[in-house]
């Protein structure tokens, strides 16, 4: 997951939690007490919503397995986000009289208190599942990656075995030729040494006949 993202999510997390306790204060105040607790949950409002923007370029900016996980946390932040708007505006617009301001404490403000923190618990209950996932695809994405690296020393061991036997073909084929070079000589010799052998027979046949001729001519 982006620690860029990270980031942001937990200031907004850390301001988020703030501002429901403000809320919660402003609501027992009245007078310029109140009204500068009102401020300060303004500012903190003023100061979530650019990280509300800022969490939704970074989480577009990703993956698209990675972006469908930070989208579905940043819906849970606007929807928290906008239910601090409406406390505030609940907080704001209420009658400054103790009368009225228990009223709403004890009717409307109260149940909206209910379930922004029921909310609340949903949404860190699903950050925490999101959280899982985005473990789960990291440890996929890792898992993937050694098993791409296995994959390219594998290959790399086959190319070269592959040399390897390209050599020793290369190596047999010049046996080979050697071998048949050897053999055409010794065919070579072969037959010169059976002409020679016919060439000698023929002169000892001659040699004979010369000797018995001479042998004849002198014994008669």
């Amino acid at each position: 997951m982006s620690e860029v993202f990270e980031g942001y999510e937990r200031r907004y997390c850390e301001i988020s939690a703030s501002l429901s306790k403000k809320c919660t204060a402003a609501g027992a105040l009245d007078g310029e007490q109140k009204k500068q607790r009102i401020n300060e949950v303004k500012a903190g409002l003023e100061e979530a919503e650019p990280l509300i923007r800022k969490m939704d370029l970074e989480a577009r900016s990703l993956q698209p397995n990675v972006k469908a996980v930070l989208l579905a946390k940043l819906r849970e932040y606007k929807s928290d986000l906008n239910n601090l708007k409406n406390e505030v505006k609940r907080v704001s617009s209420a009658n400054p009289s103790q009368a009225a301001r228990d009223e709403l404490l004890e009717s409307g403000m109260a149940d909206a208190l209910t379930v922004s923190a029921d909310q609340r618990a949903r949404l860190m209950q699903s950050t925490e599942r999101l959280n899982k996932s985005s473990d789960r695809i990291r440890e996929s994405r890792r898992t993937m990656l050694e098993t791409e690296e296995l994959g390219v020393s594998i290959l790399q061991d086959l190319h070269q075995q592959r040399q390897s036997l390209l050599h020793a073909h290369n190596t047999l084929h010049g046996v080979d030729e050697n071998i048949g070079r050897s053999k055409r000589i010794l065919t070579s010799m072969s037959r010169s040494m059976s002409r020679n052998k016919w060439i000698i027979a023929g002169v000892i046949v001659v040699l004979v006949i010369a000797i018995v001729l001479i042998l004849y001519f002198k014994l008669r």
